[in-house]
């Protein structure tokens, strides 16, 4: 029986990420390398891929390129045939990408893009590899899928924070995320008996680096709305991500971690 903090231990499994190159995508990618596992790094982008793989392994970890686009069919099989029978022991849907802006401002067309990476793309992944992530609760006992929500599945942004109407987060990034919880509720109750636990964690205001430089006037009115008066920092996903994926949650399924730092509690 593991012992202490053993129980967290991925030594010998291999996760997939999603989405691994952006500001928490990288921070999920290195716990579980941190923790022994082998990471794919998935991107649309192999150069970026590549990077990160290379900023893994210099670090002493194994890593593998995974460059592929999450939204076609045909590219998912071709990713999943290299797998062969592979075990994939843990699956991070992470991946998205959309714009900005109000209801008033945004097409139909920006629901249907945003629902397609966030929502489509974790059934279409979780179906693919579905013989893998069995291998690893054969090989295991255990399979583990994580898929990133946000606090917006949860409630609606304050747009008074935001400097202009198109700069809000928009509607259609919350309505995907909300559809990916009640997914995950759903998928654990049918894949559960297999062993392949399916959870999610819906992350609070964590604005990358990038934002944090350019707009520290909207840092500060977003880290007003939290009550422990701060916004998250990319490091600070990498506790929750290790506990779902490892046995040190293997009778956790069908729950979502909020890591928000309190701001779905006002």
């Amino acid at each position: 029986m593991e012992k202490g903090v053993e129980i967290f231990s991925l030594k010998g499994k291999t996760a997939l990420v999603t989405g691994a190159t952006g500001y928490l995508g990288t921070a999920m990618a290195f716990i579980l390398a941190e923790a022994g596992a082998t990471v794919l790094i998935n991107s649309r982008s192999k150069e970026r891929s590549d990077q990160l793989v290379a900023r893994l392994q210099i670090a002493g970890h194994q890593a593998e390129n995974a460059a592929f686009d999450i939204t076609s069919q045909n590219e998912v099989d071709r990713f999943v045939a290299s797998l062969s029978e592979r075990c994939i022991h843990i699956l991070i849907n992470n991946a998205y990408a959309g714009g900005s802006g109000s209801i008033e401002l945004n097409s139909t067309e920006a629901y249907s893009a945003s629902y397609d990476v966030a929502m489509i793309s974790a059934h279409r992944l979780l179906k693919a590899l579905l013989p893998n992530l069995r291998n690893a609760v054969r090989q295991c006992g255990d399979a583990s899928v994580i898929n990133l929500a946000s606090m917006y599945a949860l409630v609606s942004p304050d747009q008074r924070i935001y400097d202009t109407k198109s700069g809000v987060n928009p509607p259609f990034y919350g309505a995907a995320k909300a559809a990916l919880l009640h997914w995950t509720r759903y998928a654990s109750c049918e894949f559960g008996s297999e062993g392949i636990r399916v959870n999610a964690i819906s992350p609070g205001p964590f604005p990358s680096e990038a934002v944090q430089q350019a707009n520290p006037a909207f840092i500060s009115r977003l880290s007003q709305k939290v009550p422990m008066g701060r916004i998250g920092v990319a490091d600070e996903i990498k506790g929750p991500t290790l506990f779902l994926a490892s046995s040190g949650s293997s009778y956790v399924n069908g729950a979502n971690l909020v890591v928000d730092g309190g701001w779905t509690c006002w």
